[in-house]
């Protein structure tokens, strides 16, 4: 995995100089569209500024995470090839990702790859396993599918889909390695995995709630 490359992108990105003025000019003329369901504190512009750079800068920890927990569950034969997927998605987006600079280039970037772990967390799930990656982001994913707005997200959500699909096969969770996870990794040592990203999903909702009834 090149954390230390995705690391740069993001640094890079971040000392774009038209970098802060173009998110907030984005993220204003996305506020009078933005769903009812998403609730901000007091100066919503600064809220979603923040809550956007911690979304796109998780991406390199979300990834090491993820490659150790397919190390700690020796599960890295099925979980490393979707890992680089993500990290593919990050480096060197798909033709459908849209242009822009500094950290609004990275967004969709970033939701692909949020998206991918998302999934392959559904997944395991899904067919009675834990969710393998330490990050309960689909609040945050949810957010930032509203601000890029339904058609696009779409798109890119149909690319996460196709990736999965192909690369964790419904078979995969009859091998003997998946079924070995199910049945030897004890609480303990999912919640040694857990402990250490205690506040990863916390600090990917900066500011931002979600109001399950209306």
């Amino acid at each position: 995995m090149k954390i230390s490359e995705l690391r740069e992108r993001v640094r890079t990105a971040r000392e774009d100089e038209s970098n802060d003025e173009d998110l907030r000019n984005w993220l204003e003329g996305k506020l009078p569209q933005l769903h009812r369901t998403i609730r901000t504190r007091d100066d919503a512009a600064t809220t979603l500024f923040n809550f956007i750079q911690a979304y796109v800068e998780r991406v390199p920890d979300m990834l090491e995470a993820a490659q150790s927990v397919a190390n700690h569950a020796k599960l890295r034969p099925q979980l490393i090839p979707v890992l680089k997927v993500a990290e593919e998605f990050f480096l060197r987006p798909p033709e459908i990702t849209e242009t822009q600079s500094g950290l609004l280039l990275l967004l969709d970037e970033a939701y692909l790859a949020h998206r991918l772990v998302e999934e392959v967390n559904d997944r395991y799930v899904a067919h009675g396993g834990e969710s393998l990656i330490p990050m309960n982001n689909t609040r945050a994913n949810l957010i930032v599918h509203e601000l890029l707005g339904e058609e696009y997200a779409n798109q890119l959500d149909a690319a996460v889909y196709e990736a999965v699909a192909g690369l964790l096969p419904e078979e995969i969770f009859q091998s003997p390695a998946f079924l070995a996870y199910k049945d030897g990794v004890g609480e303990q040592d999912r919640h040694e995995v857990w402990r250490r990203w205690p506040n990863m999903a916390e600090e990917l909702g900066v500011g931002l709630t979600w109001r399950d009834n209306l």
